[in-house]
């Protein structure tokens, strides 16, 4: 009798496992994101460059941030926005953030960001979220957010030469254990961009690989 191979878990159902297990850490937390968003050494680097983006126009941008997670990093842009939406792909988290965080110009949706259709605006944030994920899920992101002018993107990727984009199934862990990266200029990917600026690098400890943060402008 033929071996039944299991299929992969919805990304949906795989995030809220991930919360709900503390699979990235926080057990004191109700919801945690993982160090990345809270370790004040790789986030506040980070939020100096981000703040400094976003304050450099004179007239406000509207940002989507695709994979919110608990809103440990977004709290700290929402006021240099003219509207800042944060869409995550769990209901629970959204409903928790919502109730925690309040603004005039913020707003949550609950969303799969390879499914559904994005809010409109100039900028989008992925922070940590694409290493997470399949190249097949990546790519239909990838083909929604090329119409906003900028993205800033965030992936922990390994230290020196790597083979970008090994094909992962969606979930806790990303490419680095298999020396890879997400890397969106390269094949399979091959975003077209205007320019790129590099905002923000962390290397981490015991050549666990480095978090890079890109500023990519498409048109």
């Amino acid at each position: 009798m033929a071996k039944k191979i299991k299929k992969p878990w919805p990304t949906k159902a795989v995030m809220h496992q991930i919360y709900d297990k503390h699979l990235w850490g926080g057990k004191d937390f109700d919801f945690y994101s993982g160090e990345g968003s809270h370790d004040p050494k790789i986030t506040t680097p980070y939020l100096e460059q981000v703040v400094s983006f976003l304050k450099s126009f004179s007239e406000l941008l509207t940002v989507c941030d695709l994979g919110c997670g608990d809103f440990n990093i977004g709290k700290h842009l929402t006021k240099y926005t003219k509207k800042y939406i944060a869409i995550d792909i769990a209901e629970a988290l959204i409903e928790r953030n919502k109730k925690l965080f309040k603004s005039d110009y913020l707003e949550f949706q609950c969303l799969d960001i390879s499914k559904d259709e994005l809010p409109n605006g100039d900028c989008i944030i992925l922070r940590q979220v694409l290493q997470h994920l399949s190249n097949t899920e990546i790519n239909q992101i990838l083909q929604k957010i090329q119409h906003y002018k900028y993205i800033i993107l965030t992936e922990h990727i390994p230290t020196g030469n790597f083979e970008p984009n090994i094909d992962i199934i969606s979930g806790q862990g990303n490419r680095v254990k298999y020396n890879s990266g997400v890397a969106i200029l390269e094949v399979p990917f091959n975003l077209e961009i205007k320019k790129q600026k590099l905002l923000d690098e962390y290397i981490m400890e015991n050549n666990k690989g480095r978090i890079v943060t890109t500023l990519y402008q498409i048109f």
